[in-house]
């Protein structure tokens, strides 16, 4: 292939990680994929690809575990021209029902894993001044749904974290990519994927009514994980790539009707805006 890249994917072992991963090898791509489980990855994968894949066994939450990951993908491709963060899970509850461990999981996981993974590979992209770094947020990470406070501020701090990295590494010609997907036929809605508070509030009934309406999407989602690495294939090879990407219709529209208000709000409030001023 032409203008093939080497990939380090992060959570590759199920859901849109798992498409994604073979997707690209399908369309010649090489793949370094982490997982907590290397031998599932594996077999999962199969056996076709040997010359273009490196399975990696690896805990995100571990900055020495990320970096001798990386340190092998460089050993056995000799760079790395695309990072994917995408390993993270779903953290359910309300705000007041969710304990210290499970906020500070969530946001190890979905967030600072990405900022740990980001660090280690920097080095290698400013060497070559070329790369690209593409953050697998979610339309919660924008527009955040009912009992989803937390896995919502974690997809936000990643959002903002992406824009002002996008400033950071343009003069190194290090490129940077949001990817906020709407809700995706994967393993997602599943218990495997999601975290759930284990202490439960009774007032906040109407947070279990959207959770089981959520559960009960499984199978049913508009999105189709498998199509995702045809769009970041051509998002790597464009010159002048979005910063911000909405796939799946239900995530353009949830965006832009978002934009929409905030435009509407801040046009009515326009007067109090500009009354701080001197």
């Amino acid at each position: 292939m032409q203008n093939s890249k080497i990939w380090y994917i992060t959570g590759a072992s199920k859901g849109l990680g798992l498409s994604l991963t073979k997707q690209l090898l399908l369309k010649g791509e090489k793949v370094a994929a982490t997982s907590r489980d290397v031998t599932a990855l594996s077999k999962k994968v199969g056996s076709n690809y040997a010359a273009s894949f490196l399975p990696l066994e690896v805990d995100l939450t571990k900055e020495q575990s990320i970096k001798n990951s990386i340190a092998s993908t460089i050993d056995r491709f000799g760079k790395i021209d695309v990072v994917v963060n995408n390993a993270g899970y779903g953290t359910g509850g309300a705000l007041e029902e969710l304990s210290e461990d499970e906020i500070q999981q969530s946001f190890d996981v979905n967030f600072f894993a990405v900022i740990k993974v980001i660090q280690q590979v920097l080095p290698y992209m400013r060497k070559e001044q070329s790369g690209h770094i593409i953050n697998i947020s979610s339309i919660a990470g924008f527009a955040p749904g009912t009992g989803w406070s937390i896995y919502g501020a974690a997809k936000s701090a990643m959002n903002g974290l992406s824009e002002a990295l996008a400033q950071e590494l343009k003069p190194f010609g290090i490129n940077v990519s949001i990817i906020s997907p709407g809700w995706l036929r994967t393993s997602f809605a599943k218990e495997e994927s999601i975290e759930f508070n284990q202490k439960q509030i009774s007032a906040y009934e109407h947070i279990r009514t959207a959770h089981q309406k959520f559960k009960s999407i499984d199978g049913k989602q508009i999105g189709n994980p498998d199509k995702v690495a045809a769009v970041l294939l051509k998002l790597v090879n464009e010159p002048h790539p979005p910063m911000n990407l909405f796939l799946g219709s239900d995530a353009y529209d949830r965006a832009f009707s978002k934009i929409e208000e905030l435009a509407d709000s801040m046009k009515k409030q326009k007067e109090v805006s500009f009354s701080t001023d001197f």
